[in-house]
């Protein structure tokens, strides 16, 4: 029998709202635990900020969690537009052999890529924040700021939006590990939002605590790194500031993909060679995103 998002209980943190009132997400769970199961091919396709990177490290940790069969792209044309270029989806997305797109902080108004994504016949989630300018029936749209959105706190960032897709899968899949990624999530939220209210407040008290006794080896090597003794706001800021994709002389984005491994290697050694890595790019390069 199928579970949809009424007949799931929520059991989240005191203050935090049942993911399934925002608009999408019964239809996004759906999608997603039939791709799961079915072991069809998933694409993040995610943009080269900070918010969408550790959206995007958090949705790939739970799918691994979960065993999907999924792979993750971030464009390194640095062009300041949050759509889908088509010219990845026939160049690069179609030949991972995709089933389903997920696009993380991008894609809200991608009319013509959606509509090559349908032709193509690889179905398309997209979890965002930003205004949507069009309603399209080409995909599955994850956003509290929707119009019709009924959910009561809308000032999320991508981050936090994919925490609470996060919730719902748990929910599905009676995962009890996944308040885990709140320290992945409040690094975002303390990145991307000035002011901090409602659900992020929530996320980002809660997500310190975690930090505190993280086992992210990302995390874990950023805290040596930078000699954090006491997590704070003002630490998890600093944090936030030292995996800022650097643009390279010829308007490349050199490491937003490195900085995705960096928060989901089981590889300790591996976390700390990549957090010195990016030390050294952010210390010794002058053009910053």
């Amino acid at each position: 029998m199928e579970r949809t998002g009424d007949k799931l209980q929520y059991f989240g943190l005191k203050g935090m709202h049942n993911p399934f009132l925002i608009e999408g997400m019964n239809e996004a769970l759906q999608r997603i635990a039939k791709a799961i199961n079915n072991r069809e091919k998933i694409v993040l396709y995610g943009y080269c900020d900070v918010d969408s990177i550790i959206g995007m490290s958090i949705m790939l940790l739970v799918l691994k969690y979960l065993n999907a069969d999924v792979e993750y792209l971030i464009p390194d044309d640095f062009c300041g537009s949050y759509e889908v270029n088509a010219d990845y989806v026939n160049d690069k997305i179609k030949y991972f052999g995709a089933n389903l797109l997920i696009t993380i902080g991008c894609g809200i108004n991608s009319k013509e890529s959606t509509a090559l994504l349908k032709k193509l016949k690889i179905d398309t989630i997209v979890v965002d924040y930003h205004e949507m300018c069009n309603e399209e029936d080409y995909a599955i749209v994850v956003n509290p700021n929707r119009k019709e959105s009924k959910y009561p706190f809308n000032e999320f960032c991508v981050s936090g939006i994919v925490f609470k897709l996060c919730e719902a899968i748990s929910m599905y899949y009676q995962m009890k590990c996944v308040n885990k990624y709140l320290d992945l999530a409040a690094i975002g939220t303390i990145h991307k939002c000035e002011e901090l209210s409602g659900e992020n407040k929530i996320i980002v008290d809660q997500g310190i605590r975690k930090i505190q006794n993280t086992n992210n080896y990302g995390i874990e090597a950023l805290l040596k790194l930078k000699s954090v003794e006491k997590v704070d706001i003002d630490e998890v800021r600093k944090l936030s500031e030292a995996v800022v994709p650097t643009v390279n002389a010829v308007g490349k984005m050199d490491n937003a993909r490195i900085i995705v491994q960096l928060f989901t290697t089981e590889d300790s050694y591996k976390a700390e060679q990549i957090a010195k890595y990016l030390n050294n790019e952010f210390r010794y390069k002058g053009d910053f995103f």
